[in-house]
């Protein structure tokens, strides 16, 4: 039997989950559709109860839709609640349960593909919004030094920090003050694309040759902050490619019961 799956999410059609849990289903022996579905005319509640009416089995969720997701859900992981966000939902005893695989996600494209080892480092996060909230949390429980959000507006960036509740470890501040931060380790590009412009007037010496950059964006919608990176002297840079492909492995594991790799998953799509 063929089980069904979408994402949902706007703007959501650039996006490579078909065709990662795709090549996941046929690594795995496992038949699956997998579709887009865009959630701007109808919202979230009423386009995921359409496609579970049709026999939807399960969904990934991208933004702006992870809090409506997380608000539908009757059951949450402990991540889904730390993050108060949900990308991945699945059926248990009959009830919507959310779980959030964006922070496992992303410590393991980290720590596996560009072999950072997260231990005492400083770590700028920039957003506030629901990819960071997302990921915020695993990077505290990842032993990082310090977390610094830095975000347009002062109001969000502290939002997040309370939310977070370690005042011993984390700060907020506006991309106007980034001057007065330092240098950090870890740079983490958690904004939308559309914001990614502002990159010109960030200062370069919030980075060196031996910091990380991701943006978890990818392909070209990662391009200004990637290049504005590598002119800062950046060398382990990446997009969010790595970050998307394990989230997915993360998820399909929650719906199928077994881990897929993702090492011939990323090749091919990169």
């Amino acid at each position: 039997m063929t089980l069904h799956f979408a994402v949902f999410g706007h703007p959501v059609a650039h996006s490579l989950s078909p065709q990662i849990h795709e090549l996941f289903g046929k690594q795995c022996g496992i038949s699956l559709a997998y579709s887009i579905t865009d959630t701007a005319a109808r919202g979230f509640k009423d386009s995921f109860e359409t496609f579970v009416a049709l026999g939807g089995t399960g969904a990934n969720v991208t933004a702006p839709d992870k809090s409506a997701a997380f608000d539908f859900c009757a059951r949450h992981s402990n991540r889904a609640m730390r993050a108060k966000s949900v990308n991945t939902l699945v059926q248990r005893s009959g009830e919507w349960f959310g779980e959030s695989t964006d922070g496992s996600g992303l410590l393991r494209d980290l720590r596996d593909r560009l072999d950072v080892d997260l231990h005492d480092l400083r770590v700028l996060l920039i957003g506030a919004g629901g990819a960071a909230s997302a990921v915020a949390p695993a990077l505290l429980d990842a032993g990082i030094a310090q977390l610094v959000v830095a975000n347009r507006t002062r109001t969000r960036a502290y939002d997040l920090i309370d939310r977070l509740g370690d005042d011993d470890r984390t700060r907020a501040c506006t991309l106007d003050e980034l001057a007065a931060q330092g240098r950090f380790d870890l740079v983490v590009y958690a904004a939308t694309p559309a914001d990614a412009a502002q990159c010109a007037t960030w200062p370069t010496g919030i980075v060196s040759d031996t910091s990380t950059f991701i943006d978890l964006n990818y392909g070209a919608r990662a391009l200004a902050t990637l290049t504005w990176a590598a002119q800062a002297g950046v060398t382990n840079l990446s997009d969010g490619l790595g970050m998307l492909i394990e989230q997915a492995a993360d998820s399909f594991e929650i719906w199928h019961g077994v881990r897929p790799q993702t090492t011939e998953v990323y090749s091919a799509l990169r």
